[in-house]
């Protein structure tokens, strides 16, 4: 069994619902011991950026900054497509903390062991 997993996050403001859950689902990752990624790619890229979650609240959830501040303090790590983030012309000088900006290589890597990854 894998003692990793892999949140690959595809929506934000597009769909808050699935923004949230998928933070929801990564902090119970991080809660079960796992070594837990969170990847942002194509609208869920624009995460990255300082702000942009403050008003994103799901009825039923803790805001989507808190579920990523959990997320981050708790251990976990955010990896963003550089291509996505550059197509929507984010600024790279104003990531959320514990942001890092990678090409798609780094997720292989993550993934090679057998790593479970779910998507929202």
């Amino acid at each position: 069994m894998s003692t990793k997993f892999c949140v690959n996050l595809t929506s934000s403001g597009n769909d808050p619902d699935k923004a949230t859950v998928g933070f929801v689902v990564a902090n119970a990752a991080l809660g079960s011991e796992k070594e837990t990624l969170v990847f942002l790619s194509t609208e869920g890229a624009r995460l990255a950026e300082k702000g942009y979650a403050d008003s994103i609240r799901e009825e039923g959830f803790l805001p989507l900054t808190e579920l990523m501040e959990a997320f981050t303090s708790g251990g976990g790590t955010i990896y963003v497509c550089a291509p996505c983030f550059k197509k929507r012309g984010l600024d790279e000088n104003n990531l959320v903390d514990g942001a890092t900006i990678v090409g798609g290589a780094m997720l292989v890597e993550f993934l090679s062991d057998g790593a479970p990854s779910v998507t929202y």
